[in-house]
């Protein structure tokens, strides 16, 4: 009686130290979704109701996408994306999920049911967005952020928060620096000086606003 009772126990820390398997499922794919499972060198077409191992490469092609449910959390993989599921694993309290992506972009609700916490981590090769429960917009170098806080690092152990509304990216021209989300609003504000410069007495004042390649969303998550 007494060795089954610490057999018990032992399963019990086992579980609680390493988790199960979270399920990841496709809620819908449109167009060219594939998956690559790990050790496999074959691609897979996936559909809605397949589910995902650890470890599994999804890649999406032109005017392609695909929603998944990754536990609690739900992923949207936009075209021509490539990343890759390297852990899904659920505690006594929390789930642990870590994503790889290679390219594209991705849009992630995190949204923990309660008395359950999630990290969710999310990396490219030069960045990593940390969160707990927040929903954002990531595509491995430009960070949009829907609702909570989200922690993004550089590889050089660089670090900013960007909060709800806020966005934050990559400089790749001077040393991966990690722009603060104050400074990446205030570029969008920023005049173009050689044609404020240029413009004569009787020409059309400059127009305002986002600059080519920026995008601001708002309308994200939709109920």
């Amino acid at each position: 009686m007494k060795k089954l009772l610490i057999g018990v126990v032992l399963f019990g820390v086992a579980w609680a130290a390493f988790g199960q398997d979270i399920e990841a499922r496709f809620l819908e794919t449109n167009g060219a979704v594939e998956i690559k499972e790990a050790g496999s060198a074959e691609w897979t077409t996936a559909v809605p109701g397949s589910v995902v191992n650890s470890n599994t490469t999804i890649s999406t092609g032109i005017k392609s996408s695909a929603v998944l449910s990754l536990g609690s959390s739900r992923l949207t993989v936009s075209q021509l994306t490539m990343l890759t599921l390297e852990q899904l694993v659920q505690r006594d309290n929390s789930e642990d999920i870590g994503l790889y992506l290679r390219t594209g972009r991705v849009k992630a609700d995190v949204n923990p049911p309660t008395g359950l916490e999630a990290d969710f981590s999310l990396r490219s090769p030069t960045t990593t967005a940390s969160v707990r429960g927040t929903s954002f917009e990531f595509d491995g170098r430009h960070l949009w952020v829907e609702s909570g806080r989200v922690s993004l690092s550089a590889n050089n152990g660089q670090k900013v928060f960007v909060r709800a509304g806020q966005h934050s990216y990559v400089d790749e021209n001077h040393q991966m620096r990690i722009v603060p989300p104050f400074e990446a609003e205030s570029e969008l504000l920023r005049p173009d000086i050689p044609e404020i410069a240029n413009t004569g007495s009787g020409a059309e004042p400059p127009q305002f606003g986002s600059r080519p390649g920026t995008r601001i969303i708002i309308d994200w998550p939709k109920p």
